[in-house]
């Protein structure tokens, strides 16, 4: 519990208390905080209900050690579907109706967008618990926005340092879903790895829509870059021939 404990305490603590001070009034002392979550509950339940949970069991811990301010924390859960425009709605009716302090959540980059924009218009405090967009905290970035993961390119940027050091794969080729998390991170990525390696070229991508990605066809299409010099691997990546080599930055995740 001391994980989610910490979790809790940039999320709850540090942000009940910036709301305070820097957005805007907080309730009596008596009142409880709420803290309004917004997710793609029936979208992804794979990934956001164990998010829920895990963010429900670490506020009744965090209560029974007295709460925040001594104020007792309320954890305020709400679908997005997936759409960015629903998240928008119920941001709204998070603030209008159940009087949160803050919004928190989302796991998708394009909801975490609105969600920031939101953010923005509305002068109110956004935690963005999951979205990697680059965007969300540069381009689109606000003082009423914070994002508690490492950024698309942040991530795209390690591996790249790693897959650098392999010396023959010289030829790659990238999967992604096609909206604003796989876009960054497939420019973030070849970005680097080119100034790592400038002996690399990328002779190809794949953008299968969010959520319906077909794996099979995908790594055909890839091996078809390719067929007489390279055989699939278990990992999915195309393995390194006699003399070259094509490999694939894959990633089916929202983010």
């Amino acid at each position: 519990m001391r994980t989610s404990k910490a979790f809790l305490s940039t999320t709850g603590a540090a942000a009940a208390v910036a709301a305070s001070v820097a957005f805007g009034p907080m309730p009596a002392a008596a009142e409880t905080i709420r803290i309004g979550d917004i997710n793609s509950y029936t979208r992804l339940p794979a990934h956001t209900v164990p998010y829920r949970q895990g963010a429900i069991l670490a506020i009744e811990e965090f209560n029974g050690s007295g709460g925040v301010l001594g104020r007792q924390l309320e954890f305020v859960s709400h679908d997005d579907q997936g759409k960015p425009g629903e998240a928008v709605k119920v941001a709204e009716r998070l603030f209008a109706r159940d009087k949160v302090a803050l919004i928190s959540g989302s796991l998708f980059s394009h909801v975490g967008l609105a969600l920031t924009a939101y953010a923005k218009k509305s002068k109110r405090l956004y935690i963005a618990a999951e979205p990697l967009a680059d965007a969300l905290v540069w381009a689109q970035g606000n003082r009423y926005t914070f994002r508690l993961r490492p950024s698309t390119y942040m991530q795209a940027a390690m591996l790249a340092a790693e897959v650098a050091k392999v010396e023959k794969a010289k030829r790659w080729a990238t999967i992604a879903p096609n909206y604003a998390y796989g876009k960054d991170a497939v420019a973030a990525f070849q970005r680097v790895l080119t100034q790592l390696r400038p002996d690399v070229e990328f002779v190809g991508s794949q953008w299968p829509a969010l959520f319906k990605i077909d794996a099979g066809a995908e790594v055909e299409a890839l091996k078809r870059l390719d067929r007489t010099q390279s055989t699939m691997s278990p990992s999915g990546a195309i393995s390194p021939s006699s003399r070259a080599r094509a490999s694939c930055a894959a990633s089916s995740r929202g983010g």
